[in-house]
């Protein structure tokens, strides 16, 4: 899930942002500390704040229910904030001893922003009776901060290749096992075009959905930073980097038509390969409901993972999803972390998979996870990949830093002065103070 507060890196202020939270919580240390300690005569009316399009309403429904039944007197109110602009919403909600929600999901690239200035309570002695060892890992780094915890995985997506079965057969063309072959039926769907369908493009590679193509970058072995100690050091000119982007910049030029779309264009995708313009198009799991019915019925819509160098092999997709924490300013202790524990009780993590399609927090029930994804999504969710766990990145994500890296990308313009460039914008940025 991407931030949005575009201004923030343009006039260096992702300090600034920072500073602002710094006021939040007091002492987090510990999850019978924090600012809402868990003392007599608290507030028992709570408040959690969940994304949009996260959790289907009949699951809050039934967390409501669920929750003020086993508490009496308490209340829960459940509140369903947009992605856009939340990251100074959230500034400014979780700053506020009255205002702030008890219990927060958060884009698992934010938590860090959050987490490194005192905003969120330290769950780390809830961690075994929230799932344990069954909470996918990469939401686990993703919400810890110098050794502790402070956020859980909610929820993830499996970024999966969709793709035409019927017109890889009309071409002659296998299924792909390893990334290079995938690049190979990419260039010769692409030039086949077996029911010559006007604007037809053989794979579907945006500079606009950085994420997609951020898994051709891991799966080759690179990344956009590496930590040595305390510093930064931003690595797209490294040689397994540059292998990436030399790979996703070919596919661009030579697969596809539609390597400048912008990001709307990128949220609609699903149409143009509903309209036969497009052979392979990768989008997460949930987007096989957007698939026309039709195509299914007729066999013509296969599912893959993304391959990796290897033939057999997976490759290493993006870790996207949510992860959920307590704030630092809640108002009962007590009844925070209650209602923490029962979004990870299996009714909750059930419908998670079963109602909403995503792969729940804990991985055990990824089996109830329904339709033509359902038998990969958990592997692909176990080989997944984090872009730099810093608060900073956050900054850099909310500025479109990545999307506008791989446009240039798309455009053509030099992998090796471009990388070049990014690295030290990345490195200047994440080791701000």
């Amino acid at each position: 899930m991407n931030l949005t507060r575009r201004s923030l890196l343009a006039s260096a202020s992702g300090a600034a942002l920072v500073g602002g939270l710094s006021a939040c919580g007091g002492d987090s240390s510990g999850s019978s500390g924090g600012s809402g300690g868990g003392g007599a005569g608290e507030r028992k009316d709570l408040k959690i704040w969940f994304m949009e399009d996260s959790i289907p309403e009949e699951t809050r429904d039934w967390l409501k229910t669920t929750f003020e039944s086993q508490n009496e007197g308490a209340t829960l109110t459940v509140e369903v904030q947009q992605w856009d602009g939340i990251v100074s919403k959230l500034q400014t909600s979780l700053a506020s001893e009255d205002e702030s929600p008890d219990v927060v999901e958060f884009g698992n690239t934010q938590v860090a922003l959050f987490s490194s200035v005192g905003a969120l309570l330290d769950i780390s002695d809830q961690e075994e009776a929230l799932g344990g060892s069954d909470l996918i890992q990469s939401f686990i780094d993703a919400g810890s901060w110098e050794g502790k915890l402070y956020a859980t995985p909610l929820y993830a997506g499996a970024r999966v290749y969709y793709y035409r079965k019927d017109l890889f057969a009309a071409a002659g063309i296998a299924v792909p096992t390893s990334l290079d072959e995938l690049v190979a039926a990419a260039k010769a769907l692409d030039a086949a075009n077996p029911e010559g369908t006007p604007e037809f493009s053989g794979i579907y590679m945006p500079g606009a959905d950085p994420h997609t193509n951020e898994g051709w970058l891991f799966t080759h072995g690179g990344q956009y930073a590496e930590q040595d100690g305390d510093t930064w050091k931003g690595t797209l000119s490294t040689p397994e980097s540059q292998a990436a982007l030399t790979q996703v910049q070919d596919l661009m030029l030579t697969a596809t038509k539609y390597a400048l779309d912008s990001n709307d264009n990128v949220q609609a995708a699903h149409q143009l390969f509903n309209q036969g313009k497009l052979g392979i198009y990768s989008a997460l799991n949930v987007a096989a409901a957007k698939i026309d019915q039709a195509m299914w019925d007729a066999d013509k819509v296969g599912v893959m993972a993304l391959p990796g160098l290897t033939p057999g092999s997976i490759g290493n997709t993006f870790s996207g999803g949510s992860s959920i924490g307590i704030s630092a300013n809640n108002h009962n202790l007590e009844l925070s972390q209650a209602l923490l524990k029962l979004i990870y009780s299996d009714e909750f993590m059930t419908d998670m998979a079963a109602v909403g399609g995503w792969i729940p927090g804990r991985t055990s029930f990824t089996s109830a996870l329904e339709g033509p994804t359902g038998s990969i999504a958990q592997e692909i969710i176990e080989n997944s990949v984090l872009t730099p766990n810093s608060p900073q990145w956050g900054v850099l994500d909310g500025n479109n830093v990545p999307r506008d890296f791989w446009t240039r990308i798309a455009r053509g313009e030099d992998v090796k002065a471009v990388a070049a460039e990014l690295d030290t914008t990345i490195a200047d940025a994440l080791n701000q103070a």
